[in-house]
Order: C-alpha cells, then sequence, then structure tokens
C-alpha cells in the first residue's frame, strides 16, 4: 500500500486541541453539526486530500453514511480507522484509573490478570476475542467503504506497551489482515519504544504513526532516540502534531518533518479551506506534488 503524503485528521471536529482548552470548546461548539464537519472535509477532498484518518466517534458513523449516499461525489475517498475511540478509554482512565478502566472494558477479568501474572497462553487466548470484539464492532460504521488501514489507538498501544504485552501486537495485525485485507497500523507517543517491540514479535516494516516535529514535543523518549529510530529502523512513519498545536510556524514545521528520513505522509487538522491548502501548498513544495 502507498500512502498518500497529506493524510486529513478528526481532532478539530471533536474538541481536542493540546495547547488549548478555549480552542478546543470554541471548535466542539462549531462542528456540533455533521453538515458543518463535511464542509471542511469537502474542502480537502477538494484540495486533493481524500484520505481521512478518522475515530470511531459516533460522528463518524454520520459522515461515512452521507460518504455512502453520494458515491459519484466521493468516488476517491479513503477511510483510516483508528480503533478503539482514544477518549473514551482516556475518559475511563480519569475516572477509574488505569486498573479500573481495563477492568471496565474486558468482558472479563481473564486478560488483565493473565498480562499481569505473564500466564502468556491464557492471556493470547483473552486478547484473542477481544480484538475480535473491538475491531469488528467498530468496524461496522465503515462498512461497504474503502479501509486500507486500520490503526491501533495510542490509548491501547501504549497501554499494551506498559504491560509488556507485545504478543497483543501480532494479534491485532493478523486480525486485521486476515479479516479485513488491510494494513495494521499502530499509533504511539513512544515510537523508538514501540519499533523495538513490533520487531520482537515479527511485525516487519509496520504502519506507525506518532508526533514528531522540530521541538519535540509529545515525543516520548526524546527527539534523538526518535531521530536515531527515523534513520536506522525499517518502518512506514506518519507524521503528527508536525506544528505542535501551533507552537512552530507552519512553514517551518513542514519543511522540517519533510527532511526527516523514514517519514511517508503527514496527517494534520485543519478547520478551514485557506489552512488546507495552505498546507497542501507547502507539503508540494516541499516533498514535491505526489499527494
Amino acid at each position: 500500500m502507498i500512502m498518500d503524503r497529506l493524510l486529513f485528521g478528526d481532532n478539530q471536529f471533536f474538541g481536542v486541541n493540546h495547547m488549548s482548552e478555549e480552542k478546543a470548546r470554541a471548535q466542539q461548539m462549531r462542528f456540533q453539526d455533521t453538515r458543518a464537519i463535511m464542509q471542511v472535509l469537502d474542502a480537502a477532498y477538494d484540495e486533493g486530500i481524500t484520505t481521512f484518518m478518522c475515530t470511531t466517534h459516533d460522528r463518524v458513523g454520520e459522515i461515512c453514511s452521507v460518504v455512502r449516499a453520494d458515491p459519484d461525489r466521493y468516488d476517491r475517498m479513503t477511510f483510516f480507522p483508528c480503533m478503539p475511540y482514544a477518549h473514551k478509554y482516556a475518559n475511563a482512565v480519569t475516572d477509574y484509573g488505569m486498573i479500573g478502566a481495563l477492568k471496565q472494558f474486558m468482558p472479563d477479568s481473564g486478560f488483565f490478570d493473565a498480562a499481569l501474572r505473564g500466564t502468556s497462553s491464557l492471556a493470547r487466548k483473552d486478547i484473542e476475542g477481544i480484538v475480535t470484539l473491538l475491531v469488528d464492532a467498530e468496524m461496522k460504521m465503515f462498512q461497504g467503504l474503502p479501509t486500507p488501514a486500520i490503526w491501533l489507538q495510542n490509548v491501547v498501544t501504549d497501554l499494551l506497551l506498559g504491560l509488556g504485552f507485545d504478543e497483543a501486537f501480532r494479534i491485532f495485525a493478523d486480525h486485521v489482515r486476515s479479516r479485513y485485507n488491510a494494513e495494521p497500523g499502530f499509533i504511539t507517543m513512544n515510537l523508538p519504544l514501540l519499533l523495538d517491540r513490533l520487531a520482537g514479535v515479527g511485525v516487519e516494516n509496520p504502519l506507525v504513526c506518532s508526533n514528531i516535529n522540530k521541538i519535540g514535543f509529545r515525543m516520548s523518549g526524546g527527539p534523538d532516540a526518535y531521530a536515531r529510530a527515523l534513520r536506522e529502523r525499517q518502518a512506514r512513519v506518519v507524521a503528527m502534531s508536525v506544528f505542535a498545536s501551533g507552537a512552530i510556524p507552519a512553514a517551518e514545521a513542514i519543511d522540517w518533518v519533510c527532511s526527516q528520513p523514514g517519514v511517508e505522509s503527514i496527517v494534520f487538522g485543519a478547520s478551514s479551506r485557506s489552512n488546507i491548502a495552505s498546507t497542501r501548498a507547502l507539503v508540494d513544495e516541499h516533498w514535491g506534488t505526489r499527494v
């Protein structure tokens, strides 16, 4: 699979802004109506940005319905679903703590207990069922739409990293490939560590998305470790948070990230046609015209 250079994200639609809660609230209010979301998606689509890298928020289901209803208009539209919906789980961690959140979403305590005890045979049996349930349930909204890559959200990826339950990555990858004929992707806040762990369970040349920006914003492990990983490891990397939530001027941010080895694509969010067009122009300037 060859990814587009530019992928369009959905944080701006659902009140996610890592620098400003006020801006996040304003965006959430603006995009309460799905028609407002579609206006922005249409602007991106008309600029040639046809891959929507999105969560499995309920509102995304409404977007899928709009796209399905007008196949002529959206004949080049592609979805990169990211699951499970990150903030549903983040809110649970806030309410119940890490252990409590796991218990809230697991069908029974077998997986969690086994992961802590290191009982790999029982844990593998449980996680296979959990992966099937979660992925299949959240993929229903994308029925009939192209989904060439399916991503594991960083809330789950990094939780599994912390537990040391690396076999879950292999199980996810196998399920996505066999059931959906799609590429498995992994979103993480710690790219260097994840690449080590994926290699350890035989997930080769992985599709990985992580924060990659000039100032090291939200890059766990540090910029130097990221630079080494990008330079030395074989992976297909999607860079997110390239503007560091507005802390880096757009031209400077794009110029820097386009020069990084191993970065194949950028996922970004925008709320206006002008910002979408300017980002597209900057990427064309620094990366050429392949989008």
